[in-house]
């Protein structure tokens, strides 16, 4: 289970740790950095999400290595296909993110309407990284490794985390549509 255990330690630190923090950063409740400058809270944010991109990364590489080096096939299961596209969606958009760090590069889109996009984008390219960690969850190989009530606590972990961050996106939405009434 050497090279193995990698993936899973990879792939939770990035969508469960990283990619919770550089969300909730945006949170005036939850936030560590709240007295924080905003320009501030989103070069974290942007650090953040480079690290969860690498650590998935890093964890998807090992994966399909592990897969070769034993014969194995590569996304043959609904964890490996929802893995698969979660790491691609990630990166599409952090590359989108980026076009919030240099918002000229994109004429004819208000800063506003693409602050709403990459937001509700990310939350869909969280709730399948939550998706794709809760059928890891399902595994032979965790459940054989995690039992009984620690299996169910493993997997509340996940999908609280998916309802406050889908609840600070909706408030964001909320906040932004009362504010231009």
């Amino acid at each position: 289970a050497g090279l193995f255990s990698w993936h899973p330690l990879l792939m939770a630190l990035a969508f469960s740790f990283l990619m919770t923090e550089a969300l909730l950063i945006f949170s005036p409740e939850t936030s560590l950095l709240r007295s924080f400058s905003r320009k501030v809270k989103v070069r974290v944010h942007w650090a953040l999400q480079l690290l969860a991109l690498l650590c998935a990364l890093l964890g998807l590489g090992i994966i399909t290595y592990n897969k070769h080096l034993n014969g194995k096939a590569h996304f043959v299961t609904w964890h490996g296909l929802t893995g698969l596209l979660t790491v691609l969606y990630t990166g599409g958009q952090c590359a989108g993110g980026v076009l919030l760090l240099y918002p000229k590069l994109m004429k004819n889109w208000t800063l506003a309407k693409l602050k709403l996009y990459h937001a509700t984008s990310g939350l869909v390219g969280y709730l399948l990284g939550c998706a794709s960690l809760m059928l890891g969850m399902c595994s032979l190989w965790f459940t054989t490794s995690v039992t009984s009530i620690s299996w169910y606590l493993a997997m509340l972990c996940p999908l609280l985390t998916s309802l406050v961050i889908m609840n600070q996106v909706s408030n964001a939405y909320l906040y932004r549509k009362r504010s231009q009434h």
